[in-house]
């Protein structure tokens, strides 16, 4: 198996890249390729003042960077030897089974969407974040931000994405879904939301179990919570500060608020795209591209994304 990792992507690269690769190599007697997409002259003397060497790391040089100000789509057309656009040329052609990057998101949006392309059948592709349960488990939020506006029908595939991805890398054998909602009757919420529960109650691919409220997102009422990508943005970075508050308040240590830290779940993956990808946290640290890699390793080996193509394929043909 082979893995890119972008390294000159995220605000304290290449330093923390390194660190992550090393956190990895050392948790792994026997870890898979690691192909280093960035400039080597600087990453080189970094891998040596770690003392990290391995027959298991390779190195693509790329003498350009995709900035966080640059324009995505621009950058992404002009800068031909940029980390990014270099990382998704290798994941296109096969030489790479997965590519990772803490780099600029939009970039990574356009590389996703335009170079490996979208699966047959899928309307949109999603990025989905994680709310910690309460009874142990992880709860699988989408859209986290990708798509603010939707539509129906949009939302009635994210249910379908986001119940392929919690049992293929969360082995939840059943996910049950929720639709994010302002109360539980079928009836309520905006246009959207009462537009999307029949297709979600007449969705055979799915278990679903009807709407959720605010208050559900951390119990075990739901696996996966579907909503549209502007509430799932605020919803993720509500809980994420949850941590940032526990420590302020001195109780960060406790091992459930623990879970609310980002670097945990390394990054977010694009769900509905041919190939896996994760993208992480401008503020990335070691730990968090250790968890990347764990991330990525998994999409590659339950071959989610052969799954996923495999599920629409089939509604499809049911369609016909």
């Amino acid at each position: 198996m082979n893995i890119g990792i972008d390294m000159m992507g995220g605000d304290f690269a290449p330093l923390e890249a390194v660190k992550g690769i090393h956190l990895y190599l050392k948790a792994n007697a026997a870890p898979v390729n690691i192909y280093c997409i960035g400039d080597e002259i600087v990453i080189r003397p970094l891998l040596e003042e770690y003392g990290i060497s391995s027959p298991h790391l390779h190195f693509v040089h790329a003498s350009e960077t995709i900035g966080y100000h640059d324009h995505p789509t621009k950058a992404f057309k002009e800068k031909q030897q940029s980390s990014i656009v270099i990382g998704f040329k290798l994941l296109a052609t096969g030489q790479i089974d997965a590519f990772i990057s803490a780099g600029n998101t939009g970039a990574m949006l356009v590389g996703a969407m335009f170079t490996i392309k979208v699966l047959p059948g899928v309307l949109r592709p999603v990025v989905s974040g994680v709310l910690p349960k309460i009874n142990g488990g992880d709860g699988v939020l989408l859209d986290a931000g990708l798509n603010a506006d939707c539509k129906p029908e949009h939302l009635n595939q994210f249910a379908i994405l986001g119940s392929l991805y919690s049992h293929y890398i969360f082995n939840v054998a059943t996910p049950t879904v929720g639709l994010i909602n302002i109360g539980e009757e079928e009836g309520k919420g905006n246009i959207l939301s009462q537009a999307t529960y029949p297709l979600l109650k007449e969705n055979t691919s799915i278990n679903f179990i009807g709407n959720l409220e605010g208050r559900d997102f951390f119990s075990d009422k739901a696996d996966v919570m579907v909503c549209d990508g502007f509430t799932g943005n605020i919803v993720l970075k509500l809980a994420e500060t949850f941590y940032d508050l526990a420590e302020l308040k001195g109780i960060h240590k406790d091992s459930y608020m623990q879970r609310f830290h980002y670097e945990n779940y390394g990054g977010s993956p694009v769900i509905g795209v041919a190939k896996p990808v994760v993208i992480g946290h401008g503020i990335s640290t070691a730990k968090a591209f250790n968890n990347m890699f764990g991330l990525a390793i998994k999409m590659v080996e339950t071959d989610l994304c052969g799954k996923i193509k495999e599920r629409f394929s089939s509604i499809a043909e049911s369609q016909a």
